[in-house]
């Protein structure tokens, strides 16, 4: 267990700092490596497919054709929100990922009823751990708007701010849900095994492509 937690920690390291690289380098850095987590991702999840459906070819190449979509206008959305304003997009990733430390952590250290069949190790605590996480950004960005008072983020409704905390919290929750199903169909514990600590490329963006998605839909409709 510790041996495993440390291989999660070192590798969150050194994803955190390719992604950081990635970020502040440009938007076409930040664009070819969506790219690429998206086309690992589609490998990692076609081969869920192919132990779900070995004989029904049918339905795995429409889930294929579905998910494929869905990983375009993840991309899209990725680098459309960067264009617009590069702090956005970090105030989303952080939501993303406070979630799911709220998740993980609220989880294993309360523990409790679990939420649902699909995933075992969902609880409903995790779930409150996520939402309350997921308001963690808005209180960073609020302190470092009060000190420097020249962000590029301006939080005019705070209201609103905090139903897009919250909806994209819960959208990560879904879209983390979402694959623990096929995984659950799949009977495998992780989507792949490149990540050492974390299993494979979309168990760790799962929600992050649900999110980022989903924040463009939500600023398009209510800001």
């Amino acid at each position: 267990m510790r041996k495993e937690l440390q291989k999660r920690i070192f590798t969150s390291f050194i994803l955190t700092f390719v992604l950081l690289v990635c970020l502040f380098l440009n938007k076409f850095s930040w664009l070819i490596l969506v790219i690429i987590t998206s086309i690992i991702s589609f490998i990692e999840f076609n081969n869920l497919l192919k132990k779900i459906w070995k004989k029904n070819k049918l339905s795995k190449y429409l889930i294929n054709l579905i998910f494929s979509i869905y990983l375009l206008l993840f991309i899209y959305s990725a680098f459309l929100i960067y264009q617009k304003s590069l702090t956005g997009l970090i105030f989303v990733l952080m939501i993303c990922i406070f979630s799911d430390i709220g998740g993980y952590t609220v989880g294993k250290i309360i523990g409790g009823k679990k939420l649902t069949k699909i995933s075992p190790n969902k609880t409903i605590s995790g779930t409150i751990g996520s939402f309350v996480f997921s308001l963690v950004p808005l209180v960073i960005y609020l302190v470092i708007y009060e000190i420097t008072n020249n962000n590029d983020f301006k939080i005019s409704n705070i209201v609103l701010i905090v139903f897009l905390s919250l909806s994209i919290s819960f959208i990560c929750q879904l879209g983390d849900l979402l694959i623990s199903y096929f995984k659950r169909k799949a009977k495998v514990k992780d989507t792949g095994s490149l990540l050492p600590g974390h299993g494979g490329m979309l168990d760790r963006i799962d929600g992050i492509m649900f999110g980022i998605t989903a924040a463009l839909i939500i600023n398009f409709l209510f800001f």
